[in-house]
């Protein structure tokens, strides 16, 4: 049975963030809300996290995973970007963007796309999952929660729970949050593609 963590949104508790990141660190999968509906995650370490959200979403193994992270510093220990690249997805974070970049040699091969070898990062526009990733040090590997059945991720910590009470271990709750996808830019060929419009405002990358 999955256990409910009630998190304010704006001013999370760190005695709360702390249960979510003790979990993280026992090997959990958590469902957690972001600024675009509620996502999957896990350690980028926890080897059968990736696996698990993968019989969760009905995933094969070209799914681009994201990884979900704090700030700059992260991210650039995690993907390969010019200066170029830098500044404009530098001017769109934090927000509702994901950026398909080459991956370097700290993310596991296993999380990389297997032809491409490159991976998705965002840093989302939240203040509670933002308490989250300091707290844990490292990004977080995750996936936007949309079931097999359904074409938006879920938005209410409830329904999460009563769908996926037996496939995940914890539930962050936080209100009803926005259900918009993100932008996908793909920075992997020559020139930045849009390969989905979301949330975010693709012009900056047309």
């Amino acid at each position: 049975m999955a256990r409910i963590v009630d998190i304010h949104p704006v001013d999370p508790q760190p005695r709360l963030v702390r249960q979510v990141v003790d979990a993280l660190d026992s090997g959990a999968l958590v469902a957690y809300p972001t600024d675009s509906g509620y996502a999957l995650g896990c350690r980028v370490g926890q080897h059968d996290g990736a696996e698990r959200i993968r019989r969760i979403r009905r995933l094969d193994a070209k799914h681009h995973f994201t990884l979900v992270c704090a700030d700059f510093a992260q991210m650039g220990q995690l993907v390969r970007l010019d200066n170029a690249e830098f500044r404009a997805i530098k001017a769109a974070t934090p927000g509702p963007y994901t950026f398909v970049l080459p991956a370097t040699a700290e993310v596991p091969r296993r999380l990389a796309h297997p032809k491409k070898k490159t991976v998705g990062v965002r840093i989302p526009d939240s203040r509670l999952v933002q308490a989250i990733l300091r707290e844990l040090g490292e990004p977080l590997l995750s996936s936007t929660l949309i079931l097999p059945d359904q074409d938006v991720a879920m938005t209410e910590g409830w329904q999460v729970a009563e769908e996926l009470d037996n496939d995940v271990d914890l539930v962050v709750e936080s209100g009803v949050v926005t259900a918009a996808p993100t932008t996908v830019v793909d920075f992997s060929g020559p020139t930045p593609e849009v390969v989905r419009e979301g949330a975010g405002d693709p012009d900056p990358f047309l």
